[in-house]
């Protein structure tokens, strides 16, 4: 009977350093999206407090608007079914 074992070899040496080039890499991209997160944020920002309304009163008057049209479907429905 003849022995067909084949050995697996791994270069340890070559392994360990792709593995601390990957984390390395792995880090520095969070890093990199962090810093455009933060640049976007900032820029964000800045835009908001540009604008002439602000954002909660934006808000407040759509929810009223839509509570409007809400209620003037809801009259025109009840009108129809008398």
């Amino acid at each position: 009977m003849a022995n067909n074992q084949m050995t697996f070899r791994v270069n340890k040496r070559l392994l360990a350093t792709g593995a601390v080039l990957t984390g390395t890499g792995a880090v520095l991209g969070l890093v990199g999206t962090a810093v455009a997160m933060t640049a976007l944020a900032t820029a964000g920002r800045g835009w908001v407090q540009q604008w002439e309304t602000p954002p909660t009163e934006l808000a407040a008057r759509t929810l009223r608007q839509a509570k409007q049209a809400s209620q003037a479907g809801v009259d025109a429905w009840r009108s129809q079914a008398q």
